[in-house]
């Protein structure tokens, strides 16, 4: 009987030296990975006015905050601005790529590329004219359809989010073909 208790608890202090060495490695893994992140694009992170060092060592309550923290340091506000103001246009009642859309896209799909962290969310946008309920479909066949082109690109699908606002966020206001135009595009915006 003495044999089998001096075993249990033999087995027990190691299950239990086992377990707090496991948590030990979760603890380094969770805190190492923002520095890094932080410190991949050395540039972009000179360029912003925060200590990437010293933001991303501070241990927050949960890692998805470090990882927030981490992006904002890697992307300034202005390098986010320019890349979220390039749009793309379609034709009436068309939602296929034209070529200058495509070399768009391209230059997104790069920059995507060199900022893995950030996804995309692609608004899909018409004119006024047809129905609203044609035109929410318009509307996310066209923010599809660039999805898909940066998909073909490299970019990770989990990291592309497209969504249509069809008429209800017209980029000019006007009745006429100079107006619509404008309204007949997809809108970029990158989410953290």
């Amino acid at each position: 009987m003495k044999k089998y208790g001096a075993m249990t608890v033999l087995f027990l202090l190691l299950a239990m030296v086992l377990m707090v060495s496991g948590c030990a490695t979760k603890d380094v893994m969770v805190t190492s990975e923002p520095t890094l992140s932080a410190t991949t694009d050395r540039k972009a992170a000179s360029a912003t006015t925060r200590e990437p060092a010293a933001t991303a060592k501070a241990a927050p309550a949960s890692p998805g905050k470090v990882e927030s923290e981490a992006i904002v340091q890697v992307v300034s506000p202005s390098e986010a601005s320019r890349f979220e103001s390039e749009k793309i246009f379609f034709d009436f009642d068309r939602y296929d790529l034209k070529p200058e859309a495509r070399e768009i896209l391209m230059r997104k799909a790069a920059w995507l590329q060199a900022h893995p962290r950030l996804s995309l969310r692609i608004e899909g946008h018409c004119d006024e004219q047809g129905s609203s309920e044609y035109n929410l479909a318009l509307g996310q066949r066209r923010a599809e359809a660039a999805k898909a082109y940066l998909a073909s690109l490299g970019i990770s699908p989990d990291r592309l989010i497209a969504v249509s606002y069809g008429e209800m966020q017209p980029a000019a206001p006007g009745h006429d073909e100079d107006a619509w135009a404008q309204n007949r595009r997809d809108e970029f915006k990158l989410v953290k």
